[in-house]
């Protein structure tokens, strides 16, 4: 009975062990989901369920989509940033912004209680290059790329004060969006235009923008149409995936010593 006993055990250890290797192997690139959202004015967002009108008919009047759910990564950790364009852009003047939109927003933090926003310029020429019906980009794409600071007065804390940076020097912040009371609370900066939802204040930590302040970003009666954003990122195992791999490694050393009674025990029998 005690034979059995001890191998149901080790069954139980060696699941624990293995799983815990398995959840260290999947923690490979997360897909992340996007939500459509209302950042100033009165843009309209239709959604049938397989792709979604951005209609960005006022000046000023700003949307997006926008995930967390790479929040914690850094940028340089951006394995994949992908979106379909489906309407037809040549109504456009090619080289301006509504010609090669969206653009791209994210929050980035320093851990310390800073945050901006970095965000590429879509009618800059280098980046128009990267447009292909939308983008499918990865960081190696934005890492020689201007990147623009936004929505803080104090840059202080960014690499050379903010100023003629590219996203490769950006590379090792984190990416996370401010919570709604630090965003109640405000900071020298933080204007209308940041990424986050007008009714709810909650900020997006990467996000797809239609629209802006400049009248050349106003697409007139037919909107933006966009399909399958997606984000990826290199991620790093979580704390349970952690504890779950560190119960397997002590139950490789419980494995072990009960090994070594019962050899004693049957060399004594």
């Amino acid at each position: 009975m005690k034979k059995i006993i001890n191998l149901a055990a080790i069954r139980a250890i060696a699941f624990s062990t293995f799983a815990g290797l398995g959840i260290l192997g999947a923690a490979a690139p997360v897909n992340a989901g996007f939500v459509a959202y209302e950042i100033r004015n009165t843009p309209t967002i239709n959604d049938n369920g397989t792709s979604i009108e951005f209609i960005i008919d006022g000046g000023g009047d700003k949307a997006a989509l926008g995930s967390n759910d790479i929040n914690g990564s850094t940028l340089g950790d951006i394995t994949n940033l992908h979106i379909d364009r489906l309407d037809d852009r040549t109504r456009f003047t090619a080289g301006s912004g509504p010609y090669v939109a969206p653009y791209l927003n994210f929050w980035i933090t320093d851990g310390s209680g800073n945050y901006a926003v970095v965000a590429n310029e879509p009618s800059n020429g280098a980046f128009q290059a990267l447009y292909d019906n939308g983008y499918n980009l990865t960081f190696s794409d934005l890492s020689d790329k201007v990147a623009n600071i936004y929505e803080n007065s104090d840059k202080s804390w960014l690499p050379n004060s903010g100023v003629g940076l590219t996203f490769a020097d950006l590379a090792d912040f984190e990416i996370a969006a401010p919570t709604v009371a630090e965003l109640g609370a405000g900071w020298s900066g933080l204007g209308t235009g940041a990424p986050r939802e007008i009714a709810t204040n909650i900020a997006y930590g990467v996000s797809w923008v239609f629209g802006d302040t400049l009248s050349n970003y106003v697409s007139g009666d037919e909107g933006y149409v966009v399909a399958n954003a997606r984000v990826a990122a290199a991620t790093v195992p979580e704390p349970a995936s952690l504890a779950l791999f560190g119960l397997g490694l002590v139950g490789i050393g419980i494995v072990n010593r009960r090994k070594v009674s019962l050899h004693r025990i049957s060399r004594r029998l």
